[in-house]
């Protein structure tokens, strides 16, 4: 009994990380708003000392 719940575990996270490994694929292709990075300008100021 235990051997089919290690089994079952085993299956579950294999078909997982096929579906994360798809999503990250296609993804981009069905949800592009997920996937872009957000369109900000950020300007920070930089002070420099001289002879650093």
């Amino acid at each position: 009994m235990l051997w089919r719940l290690i089994k079952f575990l085993f299956w579950l996270a294999l078909l997982g990380g096929i579906a994360l490994v798809a999503y990250a694929y296609v993804g981009p292709i069905f949800f592009p708003e997920d996937f872009d990075p957000p369109q900000e300008e950020i300007r920070l100021p930089v002070t420099l000392e001289p002879g650093e």
